[in-house]
């Protein structure tokens, strides 16, 4: 059975999350849909990160296995290969969404191959105009809209301290059985020349809100709400409570997600598998 590794990019705020959920559109709904379609049946998929409701991606992955006669059935009478022909026909029927989502390339990729379990990171960044002079209605979408003005030198600071291998469990709402030990490889904020803010973040994975609960805490402090050393003090009491301040989803973005070498695939996903059993991240 080929494995096929598909690479898109979606409009978060036109759907209620990654997730399939029935009666609500949802991105995952919206590509099964469009695979059903193509291939004459339920396709199942697998993400590499599952997002929330109004949060975006560029580089989101998903993996999912054809018969091999439905993988050489695209290419039939086309001067195409089955990977550009399956990417050709999703972005027809996906056109019904009116360009909410986008399958950049369809590939073979080898049966170890697993969009969550294989990746060893994954890269967001969220967007913040804190002025309303910064307020771009063009841009609105994908940019968290802010009142107060921020001390983006402190934010980085205090991102900064969030960074290593760690028990996140304070800034990740809990799920039974899953783990909310992380390493944040990179978290940078950063003040464009347009005057957005920009914060960076990489991780070899993130639980449920975990992007959204640290960029939070950074506002806090850089509008002056709660003291430096926020973020330190929060780590130190793994424990999701009242003090969780969730960032806007509008702001987030799934830039990318990295693989390793194709011969190192299996070896990733079973180390990742030992860490995270259960639950998805996202």
């Amino acid at each position: 059975m080929p494995r096929i590794r598909l690479d898109l990019a979606y409009d978060g705020n036109a759907y209620k999350g990654w997730a399939h959920q029935p009666g609500l559109r949802t991105v995952e709904g919206a590509l099964r849909e469009a695979l059903v379609t193509i291939i004459r049946r339920e396709v199942p998929v697998v993400v590499a990160g599952r997002t929330d409701a109004g949060v975006h991606a560029r580089g989101q992955v998903v993996h999912l296995d054809l018969e091999t006669a439905e993988w050489q059935r695209l290419a039939r009478d086309r001067q195409l290969t089955a990977a550009e022909a399956m990417a050709r026909r999703l972005n027809a029927v996906l056109a019904n969404e009116a360009g909410a989502v986008v399958v950049y390339r369809a590939a073979e990729v080898p049966e170890t191959f697993d969009a969550r379990f294989s990746a060893l990171s994954r890269t967001y960044t969220y967007r913040i105009a804190d002025q309303r002079e910064l307020w771009d209605p063009l841009r609105r979408h994908h940019t968290a809209w802010l009142r107060t003005r921020l001390d983006e030198t402190l934010m980085h600071t205090e991102a900064i301290t969030a960074t290593g291998l760690r028990d996140f469990g304070s800034f990740c709402r809990p799920r039974e059985h899953s783990t909310t030990i992380r390493e944040l490889l990179a978290f940078d904020i950063t003040r464009g020349d347009d005057g957005v803010i920009t914060a960076a973040l990489t991780a070899d994975a993130f639980c449920h809100h975990m992007v959204r609960a640290l960029i939070g805490a950074c506002i806090d402090v850089g509008s002056g709400r709660r003291a430096p050393g926020w973020v330190t003090t929060r780590l130190a009491d793994p424990q999701w409570d009242e003090r969780v301040r969730l960032a806007p989803p509008q702001g987030l973005v799934l830039e990318r997600v990295d693989y390793p070498a194709p011969d190192q695939l299996a070896s990733r996903a079973a180390q990742t598998r030992a860490m995270r059993p259960t639950q998805g991240t996202t």
